[in-house]
């Protein structure tokens, strides 16, 4: 699945929603089935800067594809965590970086967080796309 397909997917499976408790409850199961990293990576490099909790990030290139594994010490933030990794990760470093994050907006995620949370989010994002700038120039140099 493209990472368009799979941000579609996302903005119908929150819509089904008519709440945001609701909402909560499914961000928080989705960070259940969250790829955990290795808790030897849970490391201060693997940290995400401008998050309020702690979110450990790790990728990893296979098949020329980037893929993500994370942790969180907040429930909330695993699911954010899991929503953007499940968007983004198994994709090629190119695809990631010209993705537009826009779904974000569409789930109303942004708008329902905390200011610190949605900060957060943000260096989420921003983490991830770096990963994917780094493997990109990898994959050129060879």
């Amino acid at each position: 699945m493209t990472i368009q397909e799979i941000q579609n997917e996302l903005i119908d499976e929150f819509s089904m929603f008519d709440d945001w408790m609701q909402r909560y409850e499914y961000m928080i199961e989705l960070g259940k089935s969250l790829p955990l990293i290795d808790e030897e990576l849970k490391t201060e490099d693997k940290l995400i800067k401008g998050c309020q909790s702690r979110v450990w990030l790790n990728a990893e290139i296979k098949d020329d594809k980037v893929v993500f594994t994370a942790d969180s010490d907040a429930v909330i933030t695993k699911g954010i965590i899991a929503i953007l990794i499940r968007a983004f990760s198994n994709q090629k470093p190119e695809d990631i970086i010209e993705a537009d994050t826009q779904f974000i907006d569409e789930i109303g995620l942004k708008e329902h967080l905390s200011p610190t949370r949605a900060n957060g989010l943000v260096s989420m994002v921003k983490q991830l796309k770096l990963y994917a700038v780094a493997y990109q120039a990898q994959l050129n140099d060879t």
